[in-house]
């Protein structure tokens, strides 16, 4: 990725249930979901369901903490919509965890089948970084189907993201 197309974002976010907060202070960051199940950790609003779970294990991608391009995710409104989330929050993420050893990108919801993840690197030919990072019509069907497709995608980063690096925590 080129470091010209990485300046353009200036943040990712993970969306979490505000019941999440207090947890995610005291184990001091972001932890992949694997790693909170092997620490016994209780999560007080669970964004996944059994499915979604055995989905992310399943493809490999239960070790890596999901980050969204924008505080607009799908999935977000998928859990909000069964009760599993209620007040949602976009903790906003510092873009420097791109440069991180083995952080990967999906272009689409990361445990769709079918979907599988490339190297970061790999993403400036695949995002569409125009309808994320400037100004479109999104109010033209074409655009927003656009968007909508954008929105899906995801960055993995298989480390724990400390708080020092989530600004809005």
């Amino acid at each position: 990725m080129a470091i010209s197309t990485l300046a353009q974002i200036e943040a990712l976010y993970h969306f979490t249930d505000v019941r999440n907060i207090d947890s995610i202070r005291q184990m001091g960051g972001l932890h992949p979901y694997s790693s909170l199940l092997r620490q016994s950790v209780d999560i007080p609003a669970p964004g996944g369901n059994e499915w979604s779970h055995e989905s992310d294990q399943r493809l490999g991608v239960d070790s890596d903490i999901h980050l969204c391009f924008r505080n607009s995710h799908p999935m977000e409104h998928v859990a909000r919509n069964a009760n599993r989330i209620g007040q949602v929050i976009y903790l906003k993420i510092d873009p420097c965890v791109l440069h991180w050893p083995n952080v990967r990108f999906t272009s689409d919801v990361s445990n769709k089948a079918g979907v599988i993840p490339v190297p970061i690197g790999e993403a400036e030919q695949i995002l569409d970084f125009e309808v994320l990072y400037s100004h479109t019509d999104w109010r033209d069907p074409a655009i927003m189907a656009r968007l909508k497709s954008a929105e899906k995608c995801e960055v993995l980063v298989p480390h724990v993201i400390p708080l020092s690096l989530i600004r809005n925590i």
